[in-house]
């Protein structure tokens, strides 16, 4: 579905206004940022909010509140549950109907807690306890950072605290500000520069704090000026926070990009930036802690953008965690959602969903809207043999070869993907994908030769833990079988009738 999309996408044409800062390849689809000039608005509360627990890589919060007991906006209602992890809290005013297993944007079930909400339930947080933050060392402004439930809200969803967190035996001299948005539609990143401009500079100030950087550079496409304008404007007067107007490209907001646009530098492939002294956040992410971190207050609303072809009333809304899509629809305008196709992040690299009963999550940046008959009409185009002209590597941020890569998926050599082209360092951006003349899913071959090649590595670490723990362990061979390496089956005394 998603090659659909980036094709329907393509036939917009391209745009470059002019060159700044940039990576070497990438692509120019047509940005349709018609809500760039929009202020943010609020989205009114849905009657039941649904909470799952999963809203962040790592492991599941745990609950704190029980069935039918009342909880207010902003009160911790689970858990973090170890360092990969952060808590949840209520983003209303209400009373917990259940915690059970709802439908999620993954496909699976996950558990959740759902809340009815209070009719009279207001938009005010009522629960926080405010600190001295210039009193706090950085190992306790990281840990004020877990307790937000922050995560990364450019759409990985990775927990703030944990990014935040310097590897022992690096040092980090450089914060990497990740203003680009260079995703097609989305503007919520847009908007928040532009309106939030004072709490995104302080949210800087406690993350250089936190990761001892001594400077921070913003990068901003050069498609946004007014968020460049409003930055410069209150960019503190010694230097320690400068903002670089990068190319529009795609995909300028790839940490490795940027890192290379606006400080030059190289992360090592299958690296951190932390290995080359860079830290990399979203400017999102930077301006919720700004506001948050002072009064003590935990994450339970975040911007997304809604619009698309579906949608009447397109915007930038403050939605509230938890409000399932029906919701959200319904107030912009979704007329005859049956007929359409709803993509959860950007056109490139978000997902469609199949029900209308996921809710928004922390990492939900943008909700699109597209008429299903032109997204079926462009995925059902004939898909033909790769021509061998060379646009999926011209086009590859990562230097990779797609045109290999794709021909190893199709004859399932999953192996030779990994180990010898690198597939590791694919991030799904699509670039591939979107250019490719044969009309190749390559991004979805890649995407599902992972999940086979991490679905081994599985397999075998289950098989090596239970062989160090004493049982019985024999690589599943037959009473009479000997082992080569990889666990392949060949007899030790074959006879003479069987075959070499």
């Amino acid at each position: 579905m998603t090659a659909g999309i980036l094709s329907f996408l393509s036939s917009f044409g391209s745009h470059l206004p002019f060159a700044r800062k940039t990576f070497a390849r990438g692509v120019h689809p047509a940005s349709n940022k018609s809500t760039a000039g929009t202020p943010l608005r609020r989205m009114p509360f849905a009657p039941r909010m649904i909470l799952p627990l999963a809203q962040h890589i790592g492991k599941p919060a745990v609950p704190t509140i029980l069935v039918g007991q009342e909880v207010v906006r902003g009160q911790l209602i689970a858990r973090a549950d170890g360092f990969l992890s952060v808590p949840l809290h209520a983003p209303v005013d209400g009373v917990v109907e259940a915690i059970e297993l709802m439908p999620s944007a993954r496909g699976p079930w996950t558990e959740s807690i759902v809340i009815r909400t209070y009719e009279a339930s207001t938009q005010e947080v009522r629960w926080g306890e405010p600190r001295d933050m210039a009193a706090l060392t950085p190992a306790e402004i990281i840990q004020a950072i877990q307790d937000t439930g922050m995560v990364g809200l450019g759409g990985a969803a990775f927990p703030s605290h944990a990014k935040l967190t310097v590897p022992k035996g690096r040092t980090i001299h450089t914060l990497v500000v990740n203003g680009c948005e260079c995703e097609p539609y989305l503007t919520c990143d847009h908007r928040i520069m532009v309106e939030r401009t004072d709490d995104l500079i302080q949210g800087i100030r406690y993350a250089m704090r936190a990761v001892g950087a001594e400077k921070a550079v913003i990068g901003v496409e050069d498609n946004k000026p007014d968020a460049v304008a409003a930055i410069r404007a209150r960019l503190p007067a010694d230097g320690s926070i400068t903002v670089e107007a990068v190319e529009t490209k795609y995909p300028q907001g790839a940490e490795k990009m940027l890192i290379k646009s606006a400080l030059g530098l190289e992360v090592p492939a299958g690296g951190l930036p932390s290995e080359v002294g860079v830290v990399v956040n979203n400017v999102g992410t930077l301006a919720l802690l700004g506001r948050l971190l002072p009064s003590g207050q935990g994450l339970t609303e975040r911007v997304v953008t809604v619009t698309g072809p579906g949608i009447s009333r397109p915007g930038d809304y403050w939605v509230p965690i938890g409000t399932p899509m029906r919701h959200v629809l319904e107030w912009a305008g979704a007329e005859d959602v049956t007929e359409r196709e709803i993509i959860l992040g950007g056109p490139m690299m978000g997902q469609a969903i199949a029900s209308l009963d996921v809710p928004v999550t922390k990492g939900v940046s943008g909700i699109l809207v597209f008429d299903r008959r032109d997204i079926e009409t462009e995925s059902a185009r004939k898909t033909y043999a790769c021509i061998k002209c060379g646009e999926c590597v011209q086009a590859c941020p990562m230097g990779l070869n797609p045109s290999m890569l794709g021909l190893l998926a199709a004859s399932s050599e999953y192996d030779r993907m990994g180990s010898g082209y690198h597939l590791g360092d694919c991030f799904e951006c699509g670039c591939c994908t979107y250019v490719c003349p044969s009309n190749i899913p390559l991004v979805q071959q890649f995407r599902a030769a992972k999940g086979v090649l991490r679905d081994r590595a599985e397999a075998v670490k289950s098989k090596l833990e239970l062989h160090e723990s004493g049982e019985r362990f024999d690589f599943g061979h037959k009473e009479g079988e000997g082992r080569k390496p990889g666990g392949s089956r060949h007899p030790i005394n074959p006879p003479p009738s069987a075959k070499p």
